[in-house]
């Protein structure tokens, strides 16, 4: 079984701590494989910068030519999941969600904590579209940016512990959802300190993206994820556009096809064959392409 493991933001550094999380939670036999945009921003804290990011992680996965089983989007509570559904069949699984649902069969109740409280409504968001936020005790902010995480382990472990402690003694959570990608890896010390458990988003949904897997489920093509109308986007894939990507596709010039459907770990590789990326054709001019088969005429892995 192979999981992509998408990081939202362009950091190699946290691009790292997340491969490390993946390979640690991952079960014997399953392969991770970390992959960070072309393009997009170092961190996301905000609206505008997770709307970016989605848009590189969808171009990101489209372009990467070796078959996968499932999708982590591991970016807690941003956009891009259900564009992401809607281009391959294989599961995707986002982080936030994954925790929530962890924490919820282990506690009663459960806290998030995140970086800046900018990231609060869109983690309430996320959580109120799953269906989740009734569960949450509160959601809190230990003031640290993403990228002051990423320097700063120490920091962000005493920031990170002091909201928690005030989430459990305070707002009566029972477990604790580590509210960003870049805090993989801090379980054990909040554990120690305050006898809860912590869930790690990388750990949990690459747990369930194997669970998915085994029961031999993909995502849903008849209606809200259907592949999206074939139709002219001008630009796309947009790396493909700006030349960002190392080695050349089949075909000419910038233009391409989003395959809906990318080929599982058993199933067939790209639209054109190419060395990483998932597009054919020519000009400037990409076309979205219809229907829920692989790139290629690949199946679902068998179970």
């Amino acid at each position: 079984m192979k999981i992509i493991v998408v990081n939202v933001n362009t950091s190699e550094s946290m691009t790292e701590i997340i491969a490390e999380g993946a390979r640690r939670y991952a079960s014997p036999g399953t392969q991770t494989v970390a992959l960070r945009p072309f393009f997009g921003p170092e961190a996301v804290d905000c609206n505008f910068e997770s709307y970016l990011s989605a848009v590189g992680v969808m171009d990101r996965v489209l372009a990467y030519d070796e078959p996968f089983d499932a999708v982590v989007l591991a970016g807690f509570g941003e956009h891009g999941r259900d564009g992401l559904q809607e281009l391959i069949e294989q599961p995707v699984v986002e982080i936030c969600e994954a925790a929530a649902q962890v924490a919820m069969l282990v506690a009663r109740t459960f806290s998030v904590v995140t970086t800046l409280q900018r990231s609060v409504p869109a983690i309430e968001d996320r959580l109120k579209l799953a269906g989740l936020l009734g569960r949450c005790a509160s959601i809190r902010a230990s003031g640290m940016s993403t990228l002051e995480v990423d320097a700063d382990p120490a920091g962000a472990v005493r920031g990170i512990v002091a909201e928690a402690r005030i989430a459990v003694e305070r707002d009566h959570a029972e477990a604790i959802c580590l509210g960003c990608a870049g805090m993989a890896g801090l379980e054990e010390a909040i554990t120690t300190e305050l006898g809860v458990p912590v869930i790690d988003g990388i750990g949990a949904a690459v747990r369930l993206a194997e669970a998915i897997v085994g029961l031999g489920l993909t995502t849903s093509k008849v209606s809200t994820y259907a592949p999206p109308d074939p139709k002219k986007i001008t630009g796309w894939p947009v790396s493909r556009a700006l030349g960002l990507r190392a080695g050349a596709t089949a075909g000419a010039g910038t233009g391409g096809v989003a395959a809906a459907g990318g080929a599982t770990a058993a199933g067939a590789a790209t639209a054109a064959g190419g060395t990483d990326g998932a597009t054919a054709g020519a000009g400037t001019d990409g076309a979205v392409a219809a229907g829920g088969a692989t790139a290629a005429g690949g199946a679902p892995r068998a179970l």
